[in-house]
């Protein structure tokens, strides 16, 4: 009966490291879930709105830069770089009475920005699809300033 117990202790260091080595992997697998599950969305979500707002604000500022002041006879071309994706998809940026919209497939990214046009500008339209370079296109008319926002390549 001696030589029994003398073959049996050496279980008791096994099963305790496969009872830790469980409770490593329970953890690890719980980590990752709550991570990946809301954390790490979460704050992609809110980067990507971060980012479009500046996206935003940068390309009204370049729009508005773009339009020469007291110029009525003029056409010129500016080009301007923003970003491909936000937050891994691709947005749409287009005008609506003097408004700069950024439209955004996830509703926690967009907004729009009033745009600070000279008198002379009539008009501004268009719509541009992110993936290539925004171009403004400012175009003399006899009724003043036409602008269009376009897409090149």
């Amino acid at each position: 009966m001696g030589e029994r117990w003398r073959d049996d202790r050496a279980v008791s260091p096994v099963v305790g490291k496969t009872l830790e080595l469980g409770i490593v992997v329970l953890f690890v697998g719980l980590m990752t879930t709550t991570l990946y599950g809301g954390i790490v969305p979460d704050y992609r979500t809110s980067a990507g709105a971060e980012v479009g707002d500046r996206t935003l604000v940068t390309a009204a500022e370049r729009i508005e830069t773009s339009i020469p002041p007291n110029a009525t006879a003029v056409h010129g071309e500016t080009r301007i770089d923003l970003p491909r994706t936000i937050r891994g998809e691709q947005y749409e940026l287009h005008t609506t009475n003097g408004t700069l919209v950024l439209d955004h497939p996830l509703a926690e990214i967009g907004g729009r920005t009033p745009l600070a046009l000279p008198d002379a500008v009539v008009d501004i339209s268009g719509t541009w699809r992110s993936g290539d370079d925004l171009l403004v296109v400012v175009d003399g008319t006899p009724r003043g300033l036409t602008v269009e926002l376009e897409g090149s390549t």
